[in-house]
């Protein structure tokens, strides 16, 4: 890789990162804003020894992923709102079979077809609970190419070690904008696996319902045979009805995120130390709430910025620790109902929470939070 700086689309710059991150199988369906993650996948993946397959729909190219990374390999899909509304069922076939995948859900205006290349943050609590069922995922959410790429490396990580879906959401803007991105060299970022097993094959099962537990997972077709269903299911992964298994089951799928919660949360903060407003923003418009306050602690005021890199889990801790000296919570957003700031709500005093939302499928400006401020 060359140390030059190199001028790089998000889109592109999450394809690589897949790539960096040994993603070697891509199953998607063509779809605005993340198209472009289809076409670089299409040209470097079969360079690469892996392979591209083109779909027919999204509930196929969520299915086709969560196959191909039973089998071994590193799998994602790209799509947008339409596309990630269709993959929600195999999404919670993941979840419950435990398959480490990464979907990339590049958000766009809608509903339906809506805008369909203009950005938003509407599907926040989409990514959360789009599954029925008691589940968790986890959520990223990039701010720049540089975070398209390295939250990339990231999803794919956790996913292996935590046998997990894994969703990456930018924005439009964050998928079309371009800036200056240096390619990390291989062995610079860290790469995980998932584990393998140690044990002689006939010993060997699939799940572990042990709180917090995760089982090693190897790749069918070799000599660890297994099985793996969407009906709630034992350990040795067949269908088991038992009220005391299905509790011990739907626990796991929480305890294990639970156990890596600080290593899975990610947050930024800037600005001056127990500041007097708190900005709370995730992606792109982080970038507007940085400018915002940035004039504003110009002027003498004392405003910091708590970018939620992390939107699934939520960063509680890291929210109340940011706003323990605050007079006032401002949470930025590019949606209607104020899907982020229902959740701050819930760990800071409701009182102190004042909501800035666009919705019209232009990005959030530093001057829409500036007018918070005053």
């Amino acid at each position: 890789m060359s140390k030059t700086p190199q001028l790089v689309q998000g889109n592109a710059a999450i394809a690589q990162g897949a790539f960096y991150a040994g993603a070697r199988f891509y199953a998607g369906y063509p779809i605005t804003p993340s198209s472009e993650i289809a076409e670089i996948a299409s040209r470097d993946l079969p360079r690469l020894g892996g392979v591209f397959m083109q779909m027919e729909d999204e509930l196929a190219s969520m299915g086709a992923i969560v196959g191909a990374s039973l089998a071994g390999v590193k799998a994602f899909t790209a799509t947008s709102g339409p596309g990630f509304s269709l993959m929600q069922e195999n999404l919670g076939m993941a979840t419950i079979g435990e398959v480490p995948v990464v979907v990339v859900n590049v958000q766009r205006s809608g509903p339906s077809t809506g805008l369909a290349t203009k950005p938003a943050q509407s599907d926040i609590m989409q990514l959360r609970w789009g599954r029925h069922g008691d589940q968790e995922v986890i959520a990223l959410a990039p701010a720049t190419v540089r975070e398209c790429f390295e939250l990339t490396v990231t999803a794919f990580n956790l996913a292996e070690k935590y046998r997990v879906p894994v969703i990456l959401a930018p924005e439009e803007v964050a998928g079309h904008m371009r800036e200056n991105l240096v390619i990390p060299e291989p062995g610079e970022l860290e790469v995980l696996n998932r584990a393998q097993p140690a044990c002689a094959p006939e010993d060997y099962k699939p799940f572990c319902f042990d709180a917090g537990a995760v089982a090693p997972l190897p790749p069918y077709g070799g000599k660890y045979v297994y099985h793996v269903t969407s009906s709630m299911h034992g350990e040795n992964g067949y269908s088991c009805n038992t009220p005391a298994n299905a509790a011990r089951r739907v626990a796991q799928l929480h305890t294990k995120l639970a156990r890596g919660r600080d290593e899975i949360v990610r947050t930024r903060y800037f600005g001056p130390e127990d500041c007097a407003t708190l900005i709370v923003a995730s992606g792109v418009v982080t970038r507007a709430a940085r400018s915002a306050a940035a004039a504003a602690n110009a002027n003498g005021g004392r405003v910091g910025v708590l970018q939620l890199q992390t939107l699934w889990p939520f960063a509680d801790k890291e929210l109340a620790a940011a706003a323990r000296k605050a007079s006032r919570v401002v949470v930025a957003e590019m949606n209607y109902a104020g899907q982020l700031a229902g959740e701050v709500k819930k760990y800071v005093d409701p009182a102190l929470v004042r909501g800035v939302n666009t919705y019209n499928g232009s990005i959030m400006t530093p001057a829409q939070i500036a007018a918070a401020l005053q």
